[in-house]
């Protein structure tokens, strides 16, 4: 896929009583007829409620891209604000730090709760030596973890924290033919203290949705 396609999922409120139709991203869902401002005033937190992730995604520089090919879906990150000031100092400091992306892939079902169908966690470990001045870095996915590796370049450190490229993590054999389905990718960052190192809360999210065609 040449570019990620970011939408917001807007899901209109069910309700009882005399009901017409509304749309969002181009699905449609029930609701109850009510005057001008009750009307606005439902619309106006629909859209609060389920664009508030998207908006969260723009403002810290997180992109998702998923990628369908030869029966995997390939998931991209780039998480370009990852990389703060205190991410830095917990890293030159010794302690060994921490970024986990926790990965859902989900179908998106029209009118209804949308289904997960896949979960992935990677965890992206980098542990500074003072005395020989060099990073070690390591990488895990579901469990499996990769040949750790040995850097000088804090450059190199913060690419491989923060920008994780074509990652094969669901079988396409789990996702229906010429349905919409959405990644969704969740950050944090701890160092070995336990203490989150994060300027947004808990942490940041951000998706990307694509159409599976078979």
């Amino acid at each position: 896929m040449a570019q990620s396609s970011h939408q917001f999922l807007v899901r209109c409120p069910t309700l009882s009583g005399p009901r017409s139709w509304c749309r969002g991203s181009g699905h449609t869902a029930p609701w109850r007829r009510a005057s001008g401002p009750l009307t606005l005033g439902l619309l106006l937190l629909v859209l609060i409620a389920n664009v508030s992730p998207a908006f969260a995604q723009s403002a810290t520089g997180f992109r998702v891209v998923p990628v369908v090919r030869d029966g995997t879906v390939y998931v991209t990150f780039d998480l370009a604000s990852g990389f703060t000031e205190d991410v830095r100092a917990a890293i030159q400091s010794g302690l060994k730090t921490t970024f986990t992306y926790d990965v859902e892939l989900r179908l998106d079902v029209p009118g209804w709760v949308d289904r997960t169908v896949g979960t992935s966690t990677v965890t992206a470990t980098v542990e500074y030596n003072n005395l020989l001045r060099r990073y070690t870095l390591t990488r895990v996915v579901d469990g499996r973890q990769d040949e750790p590796e040995q850097v000088d370049s804090e450059g190199k450190v913060r690419q491989w924290m923060t920008n994780l490229k074509g990652l094969p993590l669901f079988d396409t054999r789990i996702l229906e033919a010429n349905r919409d389905y959405y990644v969704r990718v969740r950050a944090t960052a701890r160092p070995s203290n336990g203490s989150l190192l994060w300027p947004f809360g808990s942490g940041t999210s951000a998706m990307a949705k694509f159409t599976f065609i078979r």
